[in-house]
């Protein structure tokens, strides 16, 4: 079972639907956070291949990205220009712990 973070229910799909009026964005960053927990880590992916998982066109998965990447929701890599896309889900939200003295 995947487990989604009360943040991203609670206020980040507001922030992105309601607020930045990108639901796509919204769509592309729960279903790129639940693959990478599926498969325990980055998700690599064409933008053809996510537009047609989240169900929405490719300029809107292209747009859905960048966006999130402007909002430090996602970082992406490539190894080489014309490699496909390696995603990695971030969660700014959570602070990292303090080390206990």
């Amino acid at each position: 079972m995947i487990h989604l973070d009360e943040y991203i229910t609670s206020v980040l799909m507001r922030d992105l639907a309601g607020h930045d009026r990108k639901p796509a964005s919204y769509l592309v960053y729960v279903w790129l956070a639940a693959e990478q927990q599926r498969r325990d880590g980055p998700v690599e992916i064409s933008y053809q291949r996510l537009a047609e998982a989240v169900g929405i066109s490719k300029s809107a998965a292209q747009s859905a990205v960048a966006w999130l990447g402007r909002r430090r929701l996602v970082a992406s890599a490539k190894p080489r220009p014309t490699a496909t896309p390696r995603y990695t889900v971030l969660a700014p939200w959570r602070r990292p712990r303090a080390a206990a003295d």
